[in-house]
Order: C-alpha cells, then sequence, then structure tokens
C-alpha cells in the first residue's frame, strides 16, 4: 500500500525586500530579503492571506513575524559612511518655510579602507530634510561608482528622518503608494525614488544613529564641511565644490596652481632682421623709410 505525503503549501510574501511579491519557495524569499536592510516578509498557508500582508490588511499580531536585518550585519563593516545635511532658516519661526534666500548644504564622508573621499554641495532655499536625503543619495551614487556596492556599509547619520524612513519601512509605504504619504503628498519623491533604486543595488548595508554636533568625530567633520559650504555660498555665483579624496586621514588638497606661459623677449639680432625686412617693403614700395 502506497504512503501518500503531502507538504503544506506555503506562501512567502515579501512586502520589503530586493522585488517585492508572492513566493513559493524559500530559497527564492532567501534571495529578495537575505541583507536587505528593513527587510519584512512572513509564510502564510493560503495566497489571500499572503496578498492580505502585501496591502497591508493582515491583523497587527502578525507583525511579530517580521524581520529586521538593517542592525544585524553579517560581518564587520569594511566601509563607514557619515552623512549630514543642514539649512539656514534665516529670521524664519519655528516650523516655518525655508526662503529663496536661505542657504542649505549637505556633506557626506566615506571611510574606505584603502582612502576617506568627502563631498559637499550647496543649495538655495532648500529644507534641513532635503540635505539629509542630498546627504545619503550622493554618498550612495559614490559608493557604486567605486564599485562598492557588495561591501559590508555602516552609515551613522543623526537624521531621524531618513533613518526611520529606510528601517522603519517608510520608503516601501511610499512607493506602495505611489510615491505619496498617507496623509498626501511626499515631499522630495523624486529624491527618495532615486534612494529607492540604489538601495536595492546593496544587500549589506547596516544604519547607525548618532546626537549631532556632539562627539562622533565623523559626524562633526560631515557637519563642519557643510557649513564652510554654506559660508562660500555667494548669491549669483555657481556653489563652490568640496570635493577631496585621498589616503586616510583626509588631508585638504593643496589649491592647484595656475601657470601662464610667458614669452621670452626676442634677440636684438632678430629684431634687427626685422626692421630691415620692413624698411626693403617700404622701399619697393616707393615709401619713405625715415632713416
Amino acid at each position: 500500500m502506497k504512503v501518500g505525503v503531502h507538504l503544506a503549501q506555503k506562501f512567502y510574501a515579501v512586502r520589503v525586500g530586493r522585488h517585492p511579491g508572492i513566493y513559493r519557495t524559500w530559497p527564492e524569499t532567501q534571495k529578495q530579503v537575505s541583507g536587505f536592510p528593513g527587510a519584512q516578509y512572513k509564510s502564510f498557508p493560503t495566497a489571500d492571506a499572503a496578498q492580505a500582508f502585501m496591502t497591508g490588511q493582515a491583523p497587527a499580531r502578525q507583525a511579530k513575524a517580521t524581520r529586521t536585518t538593517a542592525a544585524t550585519p553579517q560581518r564587520p563593516a569594511e566601509i563607514t559612511v557619515y552623512t549630514d545635511g543642514g539649512s539656514r532658516n534665516t529670521g524664519n519661526v519655528a516650523g516655518g518655510h525655508v526662503r529663496d534666500s536661505d542657504k542649505a548644504a549637505w556633506a557626506y564622508r566615506i571611510e574606505l579602507p584603502e582612502q576617506v573621499v568627502t563631498d559637499s554641495g550647496g543649495e538655495w532655499g532648500a529644507s534641513n530634510n532635503r540635505m539629509e536625503i542630498m546627504a545619503f543619495l550622493r554618498a550612495l551614487e559614490t559608493l557604486k561608482r567605486l564599485g562598492k556596492t557588495q561591501a559590508t556599509i555602516q552609515f551613522v547619520l543623526d537624521s531621524r528622518y531618513v533613518l526611520n524612513a529606510i528601517t522603519q519601512n517608510w520608503l516601501a509605504g511610499w512607493k506602495r503608494r505611489g510615491w505619496k504619504r498617507s496623509a498626501g503628498p511626499l515631499a522630495n519623491a523624486e529624491l527618495w525614488r532615486d534612494v529607492d533604486g540604489l538601495l536595492a543595488q546593496f544587500p549589506q548595508l547596516t544604519f547607525n544613529w548618532t546626537k549631532g554636533h556632539a562627539t562622533n568625530q565623523g559626524n562633526v567633520f560631515v557637519d563642519h564641511l557643510l557649513n564652510t559650504t554654506m559660508d562660500q555660498m555667494q548669491a549669483g555665483h555657481a556653489v563652490p565644490p568640496q570635493t577631496t579624496a585621498g589616503a586616510a586621514p583626509t588631508r585638504t588638497a593643496s589649491p592647484k596652481t595656475t601657470q601662464h606661459a610667458t614669452a621670452e623677449p626676442a634677440s636684438q639680432a632678430t629684431i634687427d632682421r626685422s626692421v630691415a625686412a620692413i624698411r626693403q617693403i617700404l622701399r619697393d614700395a616707393g615709401l619713405p623709410d625715415d632713416q
């Protein structure tokens, strides 16, 4: 007599991962969530239950099965990145809108094993939050350009807004709603879309919050760098670049010296030959040469 063995079917719902969706096997699911910051996933006995989880309709008690990988690095970070952003809302009351004439800037510091790379940029009339996003986005872009997408990378930042957007899955919610908040429009949606596209390429990111402008030297450095950028901003002029790259510790690059070529004076013999030639031309033309 044959004995049939029926394995229970499972539907794996990946709500936050590299490619959100419903998968039928654990190996497929693992590829989407392993090492992904803030991954959310859960197995269900039915497709309907999995779909409910995907749309946020699953009962609240199921949230305990959600796994977050952002705070559990697989191995010590090879790269540490500090980011910061700021805005000088001159004369504005708390909660007021920034003015077009207000200075704002972002900065990052990437500590690689072989070198330190820093950069900063400014913008007029931008909010503090926008600059925090810009710092994080520009750092990701630079890491990708350096070929570091597969490295273990630790981000240290003082912006709970950026930190929570990534680790508390706000970003995933905005994406599901078409880059909108549940309460309405999403500020800086275009930046968040770019961030989302890059995050999927970095499977081994971890995040740490630090108190701003306190004892963390990396954070103090980027704060100083962005304030230097704002100090140098002048209305009607391009924002001066602050990019540096060199062996650790970072050294300020010496100003480039522009060398202007200066022609050497002609010899007296050359001058005499030129004068004689001119006089001959005048005589041939029947004109006085004023000798």
